[in-house]
């Protein structure tokens, strides 16, 4: 007969009425927020490949131009506290749902932009509006999703966003090759049209959300309790420094590619961005890393990784251009994974509006990479957006050595105490 404990076990398992793997469910649930994944990094950095393109039409420089992704990026940052505010009062259905839908709306009109004033504010719009996404996501799976299953559910999600990412820019370089920049934000529009219908489609209804009221004094004090911790403010000025370089050298990359001595047609610059590939398996490793070398030997190889591409890709050889890309990404995506990862086991209370805050600030960095890497590419080429580049590695250097040194000096505190007692 088997133990009390197993049969309350087996009762709790089967009272669980959160979804799991082979639930009718489940699939629709992961498919769904994997085809909202996509749509949204799609729609968020889908003018990064068209900037020199962009750039010719308008007549602007690269700093200018920027501000076409660095807009979208950056009220992305503004906004994704508020919004995940609201998804907790009227549900991660509905904000995703609204999220998606202006957000596609937007990249209808995008490529009838007639300035390139009126292609920021759209695109100012479209980041705004893709802020409800990712924080509403993530508590829809943690509400739907029974706790062994939620990490592949997270995992497809995330997949779609780093696919979208990808896919995004490739599609607009090779669009724009035949057909112009604007061509190519409509191929994009037109994907995430179909992906919004499909997500609409198949999410299933939530079963498990409670609304909660409005609380901004409870949301601002979680917001100060997590800006008063010495280690989460150390991992989300991490976080910014490593999208600084990471948003600046891709903002940048097109303009240096198409150029001499490279000369590379539009569609070729795009599919550059098959090197995000490399930031899938660098993320995957990254655990590993951190279980042999620790959470600050993680980062240090991390940034060691990111340095060494920053300096190889100042060669005027394609290969070496490349590997540098390689090593950049690689180096990126493992320091990303390692702060945003620590985010979550450092906060005690308030996850949600810990992982927020982790995202403003990452956004944030990609917006100032963006705009720096391109005026810094305007006044001294290529060799410019590096410097930009290797400066916020010497700060994510900075900020870990003295997060070192903070450890250390807290543990030789009690034996002083003890010493003095």
């Amino acid at each position: 007969m088997p133990p009390a404990s197993t049969k309350a076990a087996a009762t709790s398992a089967s009272a669980d009425t959160r979804l799991s793997p082979g639930a009718p469910g489940y699939r629709r649930t992961s498919l769904a927020l994997f085809a909202a994944g996509l749509a949204a990094f799609a729609l968020l950095y889908s003018t990064q490949a068209l900037l020199p393109a962009i750039s010719a039409e308008f007549g602007a420089t690269a700093s200018a131009a920027s501000w076409t992704v660095s807009a979208a990026t950056g009220a992305l940052a503004l906004c994704v506290l508020p919004l995940s505010a609201l998804s907790e009062r009227f549900g991660r259905r509905a904000m995703m749902t609204a999220s998606l839908s202006v957000a596609v709306a937007v990249s209808l009109l995008v490529p009838f932009a007639p300035s390139l004033e009126v292609l920021i504010a759209l695109r100012a719009v479209q980041g705004a509006a893709l802020a409800g996404l990712p924080a509403s996501a993530m508590a829809y799976l943690a509400e739907e999703v029974r706790p062994k299953a939620l990490v592949a559910a997270i995992g497809l999600f995330v997949a779609g966003n780093s696919i979208g990412g990808m896919s995004g820019r490739i599609v607009t370089g090779w669009v724009a090759q035949m057909w112009g920049w604007r061509a190519g934000l409509a191929a994009v529009g037109l994907t995430s049209l179909l992906c919004a219908i499909a997500f609409r489609a198949l999410l299933p209804k939530a079963r498990h959300f409670t609304p909660g009221t409005l609380n901004p004094k409870a949301l601002a004090g979680a917001v100060r309790t997590h800006l008063s911790d010495p280690l989460l403010v150390r991992l989300y000025v991490i976080g910014a420094l490593f999208m600084t370089v990471f948003g600046a050298v891709y903002t940048v990359i097109g303009y240096r590619l198409v150029e001499a001595p490279f000369s590379l047609a539009q569609g070729v610059v795009g599919s550059i961005f098959l090197v995000y590939l490399v930031g899938t398996v660098a993320s995957a490793a990254a655990g590993k890393l951190v279980g042999r070398l620790g959470r600050r030997g993680a980062l240090y190889l991390a940034v060691s990784t990111t340095a060494a591409g920053l300096l190889l890709s100042l060669s005027d050889s394609l290969a070496a251009v490349l590997a540098g890309l390689v090593l950049i990404t690689a180096g990126f995506f493992a320091g990303h994974a390692v702060a945003s990862s620590s985010v979550s086991r450092t906060a005690k209370t308030g996850r949600a509006q810990a992982s927020a805050l982790y995202q403003s600030a990452y956004y944030l960095g990609s917006s100032l990479g963006g705009t720096l890497g391109a005026v810094a590419y305007h006044a001294g080429g290529w060799a410019g957006t590096v410097v930009i580049g290797l400066v916020a590695v010497l700060g994510v250097v900075s900020v870990t050595l003295y997060g070192s040194h903070s450890a250390r000096v807290a543990a030789r505190r009690p034996q002083l105490a003890a010493a003095c007692n």
